[in-house]
């Protein structure tokens, strides 16, 4: 026995690893998840007092799989597989085990908040309060999200494995959507009080990191993995002492993770040179570009501006018409960007969008047009839900800004 010491981190680290071996054994995802959480909380109870086993993971298997024995006992038509099971040994973690525990949780059965959620408890290893923290939802809600999540996994009858290789990357793209949705969530909270839900970025950036560790020559997860790096880096010069966000142009860089950006810039640039360019490495690259720039007036804007253009190509979509514009704004001047962005506003969603309307303020902005300005800046406020996002835009329409509007519709 050894020392107890980061319990709850050694317990989030094992549960994913545990849960894929249990489930691989007797199926059944649902009371294989009961039975896990169980072992959890015996442990979390017991080795502060007798220590942490020399084989966690072992232990946590074996008493996850006992009371998943003790649940089939109370099942009457399934006594003759209790005798089945009850002498095996406990069942050993195999490699692929997290992937097909991914995989599982991100099923195309169940809807994206519902695969956010299984995701973030299964494999993730947060609890339900954790989730419902992190997620500012309920905790009841959070609790039927996951009871319905299993339910439905049992209903539609799928098995723990990896689906076969015609079928893999359609669903490591809902994979990789999912952990880019919960790096997102957590980067720029959607509402609240707080910009950040930093437990929301790391649990994205540890799930990633793993699936690209079992999928190192997939280049969108590479690509994925890369720009969650390189945009997480910037999170310490993001807020003032006071929880104000700071734009990307005002940014303290030398604040910036150092470490984080050099790793990104190493994973996004070999993919690029071995890999069919997808959606997430372009992303990564433009991220790349900003953090290489010494000072903002450094970036390199017709780089950023052809990238973009690459990915409007590539995987179109109303946010990244919004960033291509700024970047045009920056090479072309803001008038050019004015007329792109009345054209691309026709958009119902970009209409109503309050990014939009911070950029156009932004825009106007560079024209001179401060009374123009104040009022989109006011529009803007007032469609966030995200109370940082709404002080910043307050104060940009009470005092005016100078070059780091550019960072409410591009760089975050």
């Amino acid at each position: 026995m050894g020392p107890v010491t980061g319990l709850p981190e050694l317990l989030r680290e094992c549960a994913p690893p545990v849960l894929a071996a249990v489930v691989r054994r007797y199926g059944d995802f649902e009371a294989c998840e009961d039975a896990v959480q169980e072992a959890l909380l015996a442990a979390a109870r017991q080795w502060p007092e007798t220590g942490v086993p020399q084989r966690p993971r072992h232990w946590l298997i074996t008493v996850a799989a006992r009371r998943r024995v003790e649940l089939l006992r109370n099942e009457t038509a399934r006594r003759r597989r209790e005798e089945a099971v009850r002498h095996e040994p406990a069942p050993e973690v195999r490699g692929d085990d997290e992937l097909a525990l991914l995989l599982l949780c991100c099923h195309p059965a169940l809807s994206v908040p519902a695969q956010i959620t299984l995701t973030l408890r299964a494999v993730g290893g947060l609890t339900t309060a954790e989730i419902a923290r992190a997620l500012l939802l309920p905790e009841a809600t959070v609790g039927q999200r996951i009871s319905r999540a299993k339910q439905r996994i049992r209903d539609t009858g799928t098995r723990f494995e990896l689906p076969a290789p015609a079928e893999l990357g359609d669903r490591l793209t809902a994979v990789r959507h999912v952990l880019y949705l919960i790096f997102n969530e957590g980067y720029t909270a959607s509402s609240g009080d707080t910009l950040h839900r930093v437990e929301l970025t790391r649990e994205a950036i540890r799930l990633t990191r793993q699936l690209y560790r079992r999928r190192p020559d997939d280049g969108e997860t590479a690509g994925l993995l890369a720009l969650m790096l390189l945009t997480d880096a910037r999170r310490p010069a993001r807020t003032g002492s006071d929880g104000s966000l700071i734009p990307l142009a005002d940014q303290d860089r030398a604040r910036w993770d150092r470490t984080a950006i050099d790793e990104g810039v190493a994973i996004i640039t070999s993919t690029l040179a071995r890999a069919p360019i997808g959606p997430f490495q372009l992303q990564a690259a433009i991220a790349a570009v900003h953090d290489e720039a010494a000072a903002a007036a450094d970036t390199d804007w017709p780089q950023i501006l052809a990238l973009y253009g690459m990915l409007r190509a590539l995987a179109p979509s109303p946010m990244v018409t919004l960033n291509r514009i700024v970047a045009l704004a920056m090479v072309d001047g803001p008038h050019v960007a004015l007329a792109a962005l009345e054209a691309a506003a026709a958009d119902p969603v970009l209409a109503r969008h309050y990014r939009t309307a911070a950029v156009r303020a932004h825009l106007l902005e560079l024209t001179g047009d401060r009374p123009g300005a104040r009022e989109q800046y006011r529009q803007a406020a007032r469609r966030t839900l995200s109370r940082p996002e709404q002080r910043y835009l307050e104060s940009r329409a009470a005092h005016g800004t100078g070059p780091g509007g550019a960072s409410v519709g591009d760089g975050r």
